[in-house]
């Protein structure tokens, strides 16, 4: 008789990425923020308007179209803690120095105390928490443990 070889299964490698990758995006509208306010912006003040079928108009400021943008570069966030199964730790630890970048400037600044950079601190602070959330996940999976039934 001749005995078949077991299947070996595939390696699964990860595939070297710049440091650049791992740089959180919620960065870029975190710094644009800074600089609008440390230039003296008025984030409540209309800057485009646009007519609506209803009859309205729409009337965007700085803030709003600030936070768009922040919530686009969240979603891509998640959609890269979710595509590795796990972030790596440094990508991790970015994005908890992002969170506390933002705490740190709306307590200490007066510029940051509004509403809008509130918002952008929470999406940090979720983009740190879903960042750990998979991370565990991830490492509760490859080590076969079970959290409590």
């Amino acid at each position: 008789m001749t005995e078949t070889a077991p299947e070996e299964k595939p390696v699964r490698r990860r595939e070297r990425r710049s440091w650049l990758s791992a740089v959180p995006l919620l960065v870029i509208p975190l710094l644009a923020y800074v600089a609008f306010a440390g230039a003296g912006a008025d984030f409540d003040i209309p800057r485009f308007s646009i007519p609506l079928p209803s009859g309205g108009v729409w009337q965007l400021g700085l803030g709003p179209i600030l936070l768009a943008v922040a919530l686009g570069f969240l979603f891509f966030e998640l959609l890269k803690a979710a595509r590795g199964g796990g972030a790596s730790i440094t990508e991790n630890a970015l994005s908890m120095m992002v969170f506390a970048a933002c705490l740190i400037l709306f307590l200490i600044w007066d510029k940051t105390a509004t509403s809008t950079f509130f918002l952008l601190t929470l999406m940090s602070l979720v983009d740190v928490i879903v960042a750990f959330a998979v991370t565990v996940n991830a490492a509760r999976r490859e080590y076969g443990t079970r959290g409590p039934t």
